[in-house]
């Protein structure tokens, strides 16, 4: 943004020069019209009073004077190329930051469009995160409610003591294969006293 400031602030100052490089291109011009219409008038005025013998010198300081409007007019034409030339080099300078200032908002554009999506997938991965979360925590919560009803169950048998602590998952495995063989064995004893 800065970088576009500046140079529309570089802009508006060629484009400041340009107008008034113009302007004074057009003031050379109507002077050079104006000495033109001079030479002219004096020109028309020598051939008139060429034919009178007796206005020489007036002649010589109507040539002189004529000569100074040539020269003057040489100038003004040197000027005025001088002042098309920098004319030129002035639209050339404005078309360039004009090109610099489309392509850096371009550039800006591009790069708002990337924040925007980074900004979207962020969004959707917190959203994702925080459904993990919950979904984990539901999990947490009925594993939780499922291995208290095992060790509840485990320690609630005939001869269990009730743990004093909190018990470990090998601890309640260990219990349950306890319990497990006991049932085991006694359906053996049964069996072999024939009991169904």
């Amino acid at each position: 943004t800065g970088t576009i400031s500046s140079l529309q602030r570089q802009l508006e100052i060629q484009e400041s020069q340009l107008r008034r490089t113009t302007s004074e291109k057009e003031t050379l011009q109507r002077k050079l019209r104006e000495q033109e219409n001079q030479l002219q008038a004096m020109s028309t005025k020598i051939c008139s009073l060429s034919e009178e013998r007796e206005h020489d010198e007036m002649m010589m300081a109507i040539e002189k004077e004529n000569c100074s409007l040539r020269q003057a007019v040489t100038e003004q034409e040197s000027k005025l190329a001088e002042q098309n030339k920098l004319i030129g080099e002035l639209q050339g300078t404005v078309s360039q930051l004009r090109a610099e200032v489309l392509s850096s908002q371009h550039h800006i554009h591009k790069q708002q469009q990337a924040q925007q999506e980074i900004q979207s997938r962020a969004e959707a991965l917190q959203h994702r995160e925080l459904q993990t979360r919950v979904a984990l925590e539901r999990i947490t919560s009925r594993f939780e409610r499922y291995r208290s009803k095992i060790i509840q169950a485990t320690f609630s048998t005939a001869g269990s003591k009730p743990p004093q602590a909190e018990v470990t998952d090998e601890e309640v495995l260990e219990a349950m294969q306890k319990i497990i063989n006991e049932r085991l064995e006694f359906h053996q004893m049964l069996k072999q006293k024939g009991v169904k």
